[in-house]
């Protein structure tokens, strides 16, 4: 089976159908996907800029991350139900668009990015917690991940306006 008969396969399961179809329920889903990106985008936002020296300089960055952390997390799985649920129901259409494809490349690299940075200088956040400035690699992660996020959520936005 190739990649567009799985996307044709999952684009007509009838949940797909139904989100589709309905009037109700896509326009929620993706009223559901911006308040999760708001969420997990913002919280996450909020964090990368504290690395990156731009307020809160007094604030540790352990703390800000533990507040924090709830909202990326619900923001995360509200993103990611809605958006499996929409991608379902439009399958072969974003298996043909370039921008789903950079979002998609987008959001492993943000994952990457966030995996490398919380199994090595955030290991040792205890050493620079209370630093108004964070280390070079902490700034140069929080400088990716906006710049990943931003670059994400433009190319979500391009789908629906250059898709066939």
């Amino acid at each position: 089976m190739t990649l567009l008969e799985i996307c044709q396969w999952l684009q007509d399961l009838p949940l797909s159908q139904q989100v589709r179809e309905s009037d109700v329920l896509f326009p929620y889903l993706s009223i559901a996907h911006v308040m999760g990106l708001t969420l997990a985008a913002g919280s996450i936002a909020y964090l990368d800029l504290r690395l990156l020296g731009f307020g809160l300089r007094r604030s540790p960055v352990s703390k800000i991350a533990a507040s924090l952390l709830p909202c990326m997390w619900t923001g995360y799985v509200v993103l990611a139900i809605s958006g499996s649920l929409i991608m379902i129901s439009e399958a072969v259409m974003l298996y043909e668009s370039w921008f789903f494809r950079a979002k998609l490349f987008m959001m492993m690299l943000a994952g990457l990015n966030a995996l490398v940075f919380h199994y090595t200088v955030f290991r040792r956040v205890g050493e620079w917690d209370l630093a108004p400035t964070a280390p070079l690699q902490a700034r140069l992660t929080g400088a990716i991940s906006l710049m990943l996020w931003m670059g994400m959520i433009a190319a979500g936005r391009a789908i629906p306006y250059y898709s066939s």
